[in-house]
């Protein structure tokens, strides 16, 4: 979304049809349909949904997978890309011929921008800001009026999904941007004290926007209030204070200065508020760290030696550092630890963004660098147009500085480098699913899962020592059922910990289950699948097949002979889909040659088998690997036989 005036519109997309020009649709409130100004029924709220996200891609083609993430998040149903197709199929029948097309496995709604609410009301404040420009004020305010005048409430009302939940935010965030630009209009128009109610209002509902609160000081003044005036700047400076320990930004310092000494000048319209110019930003200390668990365990040594390493004045250059691992391994964890473990060395503030979680144009490097700079204290006008330009910008605003950058769930290096500082003195701490080995001059750590020792205290801390005293055994198992990871640890230990009818042996029996351990591994919305989930999703079609097919074998070890075997491939084909899958952090390496999986992960990757592979191939790929097994093993062939096929998948022959 463009910060300044709404979603970013793309320079090219394709044309609606005609058959669809008499449509028109709403997301700056309900997501509504109407065709010739009659209202459509718009079906479910999980039709409302795809309807609003499609809407919302202005024309551009969203894959399933992306929908799927869009409406369910990282908990779709069993059956997600079934009923995807349902929903599609009901809105085609609604909007009729041409308007919903099907195209490279994925889906776009094609209409003309002026169909959409949104898109019309970004237009007309376009026109305005190019009107207000040219020196006509008073037509830019009957545009902005405009454009506000087509919000009708909460925009994508009672739509559910993460999806429409950040939309949500970005849209009300552009709302109050294009009310400020409204009400400054108002202030130089004069029209003053019809804006002190409204401001009020706003700045009751918002009380940190420091632009809404500068405008009211403003209007105030202008209406012979001054006293008031000058409380709302008190009134700002201690609730900045107990909230963010900070100060106000320097504009409403000056604005109190020239209300003190009666400036002549804000008194005539044209001077509603001092603005920045462009390029000389006034910088803030972000604190935008989130909260550490307060019962993280293990790494203790690892933590003060990332933590001194980031902020060792002696770096030539600025400090990275990569955490990669298996997903759930606790990569945020450990990362936001540090960072905190840090932070008093980093003077200057701290910058957090989870680039996974957010909604899919957000995460882009550019959307990226201007919430930073407005972190920063850069205005919202000051922050430039273009990714380069805004990276530049960055780079400028950082140079001398001693921040911490914490950048979550990275996708790869390419994602990275544009949010790199251009100069010592910054940190950078980095956590990805992949190995970034093309991140030039950074520190890379492979985390491993826990020892015994460390998940024993992580159990006991959470279901007490009572319990996990009792069955010490018991307490054994369960770790190993979970893998010693981290995430799936937790899982288990909050599970019993909520339930005080169980014993441990109870929940180590119920994880002895492979077909149901998955499913058992989850508290509230948390559960283990969900990273697995998004780390196989991300895979290629190659490297998706191996990794669910190569999971039907038995055996601690894959050979790469036998992998290329099972899969059909070349050896040397399939020893780059192996090495894919180990930057991928879903298979480990502990000799050139040979792969193994974590035991959760061959877990789910067999449920992915079952799910996404015919029972033929199946089969096919266990009988190559027979074949294989026999060629190059002396044992006769009632030893090496497959093994009966299970509910999660496949077992197979012991691999060579």
């Amino acid at each position: 979304m463009d910060r300044d005036s709404g979603p970013r519109v793309p320079e090219q997309r394709v044309p609606a049809p005609s058959d669809a020009v008499d449509l028109r649709f709403s997301v700056l409130g309900p997501v509504r349909a109407w065709r010739g100004g009659e209202p459509m029924a718009s079906g479910s709220p999980q039709q409302r949904a795809l309807l609003g996200a499609l809407l919302l891609r202005d024309g551009r083609t969203a894959t399933a997978s992306e929908l799927i993430d869009a409406i369910w998040g990282d908990d779709p149903p069993s059956q997600a890309l079934a009923a995807l197709r349902t929903y599609a199929s009901r809105l085609r029948k609604v909007l009729g011929p041409g308007a919903l097309v099907s195209e490279a496995g994925g889906y776009a709604i094609r209409v003309g921008r002026e169909c959409v609410d949104l898109f019309e009301a970004q237009e007309l404040a376009l026109e305005a800001e190019k009107t207000r420009a040219a020196g006509d004020r008073e037509r830019a305010r009957a545009l902005i009026g405009k454009s506000l005048g087509l919000w009708d409430g909460e925009p994508l009302a009672h739509v559910p999904g993460p999806y429409a939940e950040n939309q949500r935010t970005r849209l009300e965030e552009w709302r109050l941007q294009l009310l400020e630009t409204r009400l400054d209009l108002d202030l130089e128009a004069g029209a003053h004290a019809e804006a002190v109610s409204e401001l009020t209002a706003l700045t009751a509902a918002h009380p940190l926007r420091e632009r809404l609160r500068e405008l009211l000081m403003v209007a105030l003044y202008r209406s012979g209030r001054q006293a008031e005036a000058l409380a709302v700047y008190a009134d700002t400076r201690r609730l900045l204070a107990d909230e963010l320990g900070v100060d106000p930004r320097p504009e409403l310092s000056r604005l109190q200065e020239r209300i003190l000494r009666a400036d002549a000048g804000l008194t005539r319209p044209g001077t509603a508020a001092p603005r920045f110019p462009v390029g000389a930003p006034v910088l803030v200390r972000p604190a935008q760290l989130p909260s550490g668990v307060p019962d993280f365990t293990g790494h203790e040594d690892r933590v003060r030696e990332l933590a001194d390493w980031l902020a060792d004045p002696g770096h030539p250059a600025v400090a990275v550092c990569a955490l990669a691992g298996v997903p759930g391994v606790g990569k945020s964890t450990l990362a936001v630890h540090v960072a905190h473990a840090a932070r008093h060395r980093f003077p200057d503030g701290q910058l957090y963004i989870d680039l996974q979680r957010t909604e899919p144009r957000a995460d882009r490097p550019g959307a990226v660098l201007g919430a930073f700079l407005h972190a920063l204290g850069v205005p919202q006008s000051g922050i430039p147009e273009g990714r380069e330009a805004r990276a530049a910008l960055y780079r400028s605003v950082l140079a001398g500085r001693r921040l911490l950058v914490l950048l979550d769930n990275a996708r790869d290096a390419a994602q990275i480098r544009p949010l790199l500082p251009g100069t010592a003195g910054c940190a950078v701490l980095v956590t990805s699913r992949t190995r970034m080995v093309d991140l030039a001059g950074a520190r890379l750590i492979d985390l491993d899962v826990m020892s015994p020792e460390e998940a024993l205290q992580l159990f006991t801390r959470i279901v007490g020592a009572e319990r996990a005293d009792a069955e010490p055994e018991a307490a054994l198992h369960t770790f190993a059922a979970c893998g010693f990871l981290p995430l799936a640890l937790r899982m288990a230990a909050s599970r019993l910990a909520a339930r005080r009818a169980w014993t441990v042996s109870d929940l180590a029996a119920r994880l002895a289950d492979e077909s149901r351990r998955l499913g058992g591994l989850q508290a509230g919305e948390l559960a283990v699948r969900a990273p697995f989930d998004r780390a196989y999703r991300g895979l290629g079609p190659g490297q998706a097949r191996a990794f669910r097919l190569l999971a039907l074998a038995d055996g601690p070890e894959i050979p790469a002979a036998a992998a290329a075997a099972m899969l059909g491939l070349p050896l040397h084909t399939a020893e780059d889909l192996l090495e894919d899958l180990v930057d991928a952090s879903l298979l480990a390496s502990a000799a050139p040659g040979r792969y193994h999986y974590h035991d959760l992960v061959r877990l789910h990757a067999r449920s992915c088998a079952e799910r996404d592979e015919t029972p033929g191939d199946r089969q096919e790929a266990l009988a190559r690997l027979l074949r294989f097994s026999l060629a190059t093993t002396a044992p006769p062939v009632r030893d090496i036989r497959p093994a009966p096929v299970c509910a999660l998948g496949h077992s197979g022959p012991p691999l060579p």
